[in-house]
């Protein structure tokens, strides 16, 4: 059976979190956002080897504060990010080492602590059979489509989902989709839309709503909340 490694880009500045680090340290109930989500990975049975990705000059603060400090045996390499995510996930993918083909990539977010083993296996599944898989959640608010301040367009919300990480691809696939949207140019939001964009087939796979990403201090005081529930 085909291995699967994980890549979590973490190398992003964390200016709209306004605080005096970058946004993957900052403590939540004692330990650092970036290692909370480690954690998970290094936990998972099923995941072989995990990358990670930080600003170059961070480094050395990520291998002490987050590998060595709470003995994450999986991580393989610490790799210099790129001036945006996609370029950082890119680089990634180039330092994986002994991957083949068919093996699959988990791309994950560091900064969202609350991913489980559930959904990354899940999401794994998925790739298996399609090449291609994401975690979503179905959207709960009427969505507007605006031009100049006005409403254009109001989409049935029955089609329409939030992307979440992790987004599990066969490593071949997700290699190509890169190197293709380099070439011309391209920037996606996300991997999964590189992947769309060349006529591949991404499979949703149904995700949490607690699942979300630490980019504001408001999200903080949401995800201290969660921690509150589970206790």
């Amino acid at each position: 059976m085909s291995r699967i490694f994980a890549l979590i880009p973490a190398a992003g500045m964390g200016k709209r979190m306004g605080a005096g680090s970058n946004k993957q340290y900052l403590l939540l109930d004692g330990m650092p956002i970036l290692a909370r989500t480690v954690r998970t990975f290094q936990q998972a049975p099923f995941i072989d080897a995990i990358y990670l990705v930080s600003p170059e000059q961070e480094i050395p603060l990520c291998r002490s504060e987050v590998v060595e400090r709470y003995g994450f045996s999986k991580v393989r390499a610490i790799v210099a990010g790129g001036a945006e995510r996609q370029h950082s996930v890119r680089n990634g993918l180039a330092a994986i080492e002994g991957i083949e083909p068919d093996d699959l990539v988990l791309i994950h977010d560091g900064v969202r602590p609350f991913v489980t083993e559930e959904m990354l296996m899940s999401a794994a599944s998925a790739a298996r059979e399609s090449g291609a898989a994401i975690v979503a959640v179905p959207v709960k608010d009427t969505v507007k489509v605006v031009r100049d301040g006005v409403i254009t367009d109001t989409p049935a919300r029955e089609q329409l989902w939030l992307a979440q990480t992790p987004q599990a691809f066969r490593f071949d696939l997700i290699r190509a989709a890169h190197a293709d949207a380099a070439a011309q140019g391209f920037l996606g939001t996300d991997d999964a839309s590189l992947v769309e964009r060349q006529g591949g087939e991404v499979r949703i796979v149904t995700g949490d709503y607690r699942n979300i990403k630490i980019t504001t201090p408001e999200d903080m005081i949401l995800a201290e909340a969660f921690l509150r529930g589970k206790e």
